[in-house]
């Protein structure tokens, strides 16, 4: 597959959409973000890697961060992980008060807010030392010891929180939140605030794409099972009440970020990451939705 010449024709074909849509301004540190960047990373299995644009711009991966945490977490809890979140579509919000409510405390997926921060509280049960465990794992999947925290943008998401901090104690008052509420909300902003370029985006996802090498990371396993049981989340889950349309469009198990990041797989093929800032009102890319619609189109390789 040329897949040079594919990302060429797509980094042409969506030129018409520049300027259209608008950066997280919500969160003060994310609207200081030129929202006119734009970048595309593809990594295949066998080791090859094509980008056009700003693959190598670190950013805040903002939610695309989820897919590593409930990596770890299900290598720690296994099946009992299940029961203390969903893995149904929500249909609302990604940031909802009235779906916990309705479900009494247990969040419909772990790509929502209620179900990330719920695996952060899990995951301060599990590891030893949560925010230095969590940073190297991340590390080992993009191979880059360079990943890091952007703490700035961490004590700007906590600073205008109020929707999680109400979603977390909610979560306590039902008996689905084991820890201080504030340190599983610091946590919880800190892998939000992860930073990657499109590269490392690519890679770190490819993991989860490779089905010939075994998933170990560290202290991280995972079988072929739980791999695929995460793409299955990626697609159904992946991008808020938006996942039904990307889904429909794409075909790639993804997952989204309020930054304007994306990072897809296509199992057994390649990982892919984008990069464009400006999101559409349900926060996902406007850019990266159109390029993955785009990919899967030219390429004939969704998982349809």
């Amino acid at each position: 597959m040329e897949y040079n010449e594919i990302l060429t024709a797509i980094a042409a074909e969506i030129a018409p959409l520049r300027g259209v849509g608008r950066q997280a301004d919500y969160i003060p540190a994310l609207a200081k973000v030129n929202p006119d960047r734009f970048g595309i990373c593809l990594t295949t299995t066998d080791g090859s890697e094509i980008g056009l644009g700003d693959i190598d711009e670190p950013f805040s991966i903002q939610s695309v961060t989820k897919v590593f945490s409930l990596g770890m977490a299900l290598s720690h809890m296994g099946e009992e992980l299940w029961r203390r979140v969903g893995k149904e579509p929500s249909g609302s919000a990604f940031n909802s008060l009235i779906d916990l409510e309705l479900d009494h405390g247990v969040p419909r997926n772990p790509f929502i807010n209620a179900g990330a921060i719920v695996v952060s509280d899990i995951l301060m049960s599990c590891l030893a030392y949560p925010e230095a465990d969590y940073l190297a794992f991340v590390r080992l999947l993009a191979d880059d010891d360079s990943v890091d925290y952007n703490r700035e943008v961490a004590s700007s998401e906590r600073e205008k929180g109020y929707v999680n901090a109400a979603i977390a104690n909610m979560l306590k008052y039902y008996g689905n939140l084991d820890n201080d509420i504030e340190a599983v909300l610091r946590f919880y902003f800190l892998q939000c605030s992860v930073e990657m370029s499109c590269r490392q985006l690519s890679r770190a996802f490819l993991p989860f794409a490779d089905r010939h090498k075994e998933f170990v990371y560290g202290d991280v396993k995972l079988s072929y099972s739980q791999v695929k049981r995460i793409n299955a989340i990626m697609q159904t889950c992946g991008f808020y009440n938006d996942a039904g349309e990307y889904s429909y469009l794409v075909g790639l198990p993804g997952k989204s970020g309020v930054g304007g990041g994306i990072g897809a797989v296509s199992p057994g093929r390649y990982a892919v990451a984008t990069w464009s800032p400006r999101l559409n009102s349900k926060g996902n890319s406007v850019m990266g939705m159109k390029v993955l619609e785009l990919l899967t189109t030219h390429t004939h390789e969704s998982i349809f």
